[in-house]
């Protein structure tokens, strides 16, 4: 699979640079050149995996040469070890709704499901090319803890996380804080958490600053937290769908989050509303 930015079709890379650099150089969004439907019947097969497994076939859709699928099989378990949940995520019907469970993982938010494999694939492309990669996070405070959790004590890489003073709860503080892996840096913002973003994105945006430091980042702009994310509606669907289109409610705030159910959806699963 070849990927193109929002900002330039012309250009296609692989799954490795888009996971690598977040933003294309123009400044866009990286996404997939065209993307694979699955039938009912391919449907069928995967809706009897369990979830680590699902991950596995949704998720090398996307990798490409990047990761073999036995490599990827062993990261997904590696990444998922540490959860509270054998299945990742835990599902609560309420009359005519369900609840999805996602904050099973180490820091309690959903963002975990994506940063726990992120960090594993930094540490694999980090197996064959050891040239150091400086992580830049804007964060509100749970992706700051997650990406921290995740990334924590990795040779060759370091992780700034930005957060806005005095802006988060205590708890997200010390979540981020408490570490003290050298390669671990909390950084204060005077501002909100859009000043944060704005930060990140300058970064991106400076070309020759983002290459002489070999910049990436995690935030929601990094395709490989979308696909990561799109797992658990499958597996939603799966469990409670009936065959019937189901509808998603993401609280508002999460467009990442959300995005993931749009792939889904695109994918071929069948969604109503988001």
């Amino acid at each position: 699979m070849k990927y193109i930015s929002t900002r330039n079709n012309s250009k296609k890379v692989t799954f490795e640079h888009v996971f690598l650099k977040g933003l294309s150089e123009e400044g866009g969004l990286y996404i997939p050149e065209k993307l694979k439907k699955f039938d009912p019947k391919e449907l069928k097969e995967l809706s009897n995996l369990d979830y680590k497994s699902l991950a596995c076939k949704i998720i090398k859709l996307f990798t490409g040469d990047f990761i073999g699928e036995k490599n990827l099989k062993h990261l997904i378990d590696m990444s998922y070890s540490n959860f509270r949940e054998d299945n990742i995520v835990k599902i609560n019907r309420f009359k005519q709704n369900y609840l999805l469970e996602l904050y099973h993982g180490p820091t309690l938010a959903f963002k975990d499901i994506a940063m726990q494999l992120i960090g594993n694939f930094y540490q694999y492309h980090l197996g064959h090319d050891q040239k150091k990669i400086n992580i830049i996070v804007a964060t509100s405070g749970d992706t700051g803890a997650a990406a921290i959790d995740a990334l924590k004590g990795k040779d060759n890489l370091n992780v700034f996380v930005l957060h806005p003073n005095n802006r988060i709860s205590p708890v997200q503080r010390k979540l981020m804080t408490i570490h003290e892996d050298s390669n671990v840096f909390n950084i204060a913002i005077d501002g909100n958490f859009d000043d944060c973003q704005n930060l990140v994105k300058a970064m991106f945006n400076d070309e020759k600053f983002s290459k002489t430091i070999n910049m990436s980042g995690v935030n929601s702009i990094n395709w490989a937290r979308i696909i990561a994310q799109a797992v658990y509606y499958f597996y939603a669907y799966f469990k409670v769908g009936n065959g019937q289109p189901m509808s998603f409610s993401v609280p508002t705030g999460n467009f990442g989050d959300i995005y993931a159910g749009y792939l889904a959806k695109k994918l071929g699963l069948q969604i109503d509303k988001l």
